[in-house]
């Protein structure tokens, strides 16, 4: 489908590898790829990997297994920025040649001078131009340069931007800033907007952090569109950031880690995250829970809002919550057996996962759950669990044993009659019985429902974890 602009839709996810894939990247990713998708249109995606020093390989890996996790697919392989540095500095040279750059020959002391000057005057700290207009002949022969652009000095720029509506800005509040430094390599102002117009971009969706760079950008391709055509502007869109639920901006105390710990050390799912993340400053009415097919249907730039989203760790794991229950049960399995340390068992943890799924909220609580299944004679137990064998208990857990041991039809309707009519023999209600139950056949006090237990583990386990907690006093 055609933008406004007549072309295709085109974004792009430009992350910088210098560490995880945090959650608003996440989502700026998510946001780009659903206008996109929405569209008919191409998504993109650009590795800004000019920080040598900072960008590993590492954390590149990691950004594209967390776009890959959310299932964020891209309609060309990753762009690295850093193979462009040539055609980066093309530009520059363009733009210098036709008098839309200069050569600046300011060195670093006349640069600290100059920033003194400004700090004890109070005035704004920015380039005063001192080589905007002077002649090269000035410099000192074979002294090093940088290549500043010319920003006009009048007027003002406007941007109407999706999001943040009408932007205006003097264009004397925007400095001459540098395009390529003395050692001939571009700087981030310069190659974003290169790679952009070379990626046939068309709309730029990012967080509004970088509402200032926009003006700043606009000056090039204003400048190359003069030169050669061809370089039209994009449709901006700055997305307010996301903040913690106290309001403050998001730091690793409100959640803010890489996607692979959520679905590593949190136990979310893909399809939960994704949904929390579309819903963090975009809404359809009251919707919540929302498909990847209607997200990509409903999604468009006029309903992300204008205020920060606050980012709530319990909002996303009731969410996550509602998804295991929605979830296929072998899947469930195997995401927990690879928690639990093997795949042997998953045969036995897609037959529990329809009891396990309803109380959990993360595939850490399903494999917590789960856990009892696999335990090895003796149960080691917990402290409330010990509690709870008491020598009564212990003597009613072998008359349980008993009548148990005399069930053929290991169902739960039949357990549940067994175990009653026993509770009911030793004028007990049911509780007072399961509990104990629960302690020997579990090692804990929380557990699936008592009669499930004694469904997944099976007959001969159940008397075997039972029988060890009984007391042979209660045979006779």
């Amino acid at each position: 489908m055609a933008s406004e602009t007549g072309k295709q839709v085109v974004t792009r996810f430009a992350p910088s590898p210098t560490g995880f894939l945090h959650i608003g990247g996440a989502r700026t990713a998510l946001f780009n790829w659903l206008y996109a998708r929405h569209h008919r249109g191409r998504a993109l995606l650009r590795i800004e990997d000019t920080d040598r020093k900072r960008s590993t390989q590492d954390a590149i890996d990691k950004i594209i297994e967390g776009l890959d996790w959310l299932g964020l697919d891209y309609d060309e392989p990753p762009l690295f920025q850093s193979d462009r540095a040539a055609r980066h500095a093309e530009v520059a040279n363009q733009l210098l040649e036709a008098g839309h750059a200069y050569k600046c020959y300011a060195t670093p002391e006349d640069l600290e001078a100059m920033r003194a000057e400004q700090r004890a005057n109070k005035q704004p700290m920015r380039y005063d131009r001192r080589w905007r207009d002077r002649d090269e002949s000035e410099a000192p022969k074979g002294a090093p340069y940088v290549i500043r652009l010319k920003v006009p000095t009048e007027g003002e720029t406007v941007i109407e931007d999706e999001v943040q509506g009408k932007v205006t800005v003097q264009n004397a509040e925007i400095d001459d800033y540098v395009l390529l430094r003395a050692d001939g390599t571009p700087t981030y102002m310069l190659a974003v907007v290169v790679d952009d117009h070379d990626m046939g971009v068309t709309h730029i969706i990012r967080g509004d952090d970088h509402l200032n760079n926009a003006f700043r950008q606009l000056p090039v391709i204003r400048a190359m569109d003069a030169i050669e055509g061809g370089w039209p502007d994009p449709v901006y869109a700055h997305v307010p950031l996301i903040h913690g639920a106290d309001g403050a901006k998001l730091s690793k105390r409100h959640g803010a880690v890489g996607v692979e710990a959520y679905r590593d050390e949190e136990g979310v799912l893909p399809e939960a995250l994704f949904n929390y993340l579309l819903r963090l400053g975009w809404g359809h009415g009251d919707r919540e829970e929302i498909t990847r097919e209607e997200a990509i249907e409903l999604f468009d730039l006029d309903g992300v809002g204008k205020s920060p989203s606050r980012f709530d760790i319990k909002k996303l794991q009731n969410l996550n919550g509602h998804y295991i229950r929605e979830a296929d049960d072998a899947r469930l399995a195997a995401l927990v057996a690879e928690k639990l340390g093997g795949h042997a068992h998953q045969q036995l943890l897609t037959e529990a996962m329809p009891v396990l799924k309803p109380r959990a909220k993360s595939v850490d609580e399903l494999a917590e759950g789960a856990a009892f299944l696999f335990k090895q004679r003796p149960l080691e137990m917990t402290e409330k669990a010990a509690g709870l064998l008491d020598d009564e208990a212990r003597v009613r857990l072998a008359g349980l044993s008993e009548r148990l041991a005399q069930e053929n039809n290991w169902t739960l309707e039949a357990l549940e009659a067994t175990t009653k009519s026993y509770a009911e023999q030793l004028e007990l209600g049911l509780g007072k019985l399961a509990q104990p139950m629960r302690a020997a056949l579990t090692g804990t006090t929380t557990s699936p429902g008592i009669f499930d237990v004694l469904v997944l583990l099976g007959k001969e386990e159940s008397l075997a974890r039972i029988d060890a907690q009984a007391s042979p006093a209660g045979k006779e």
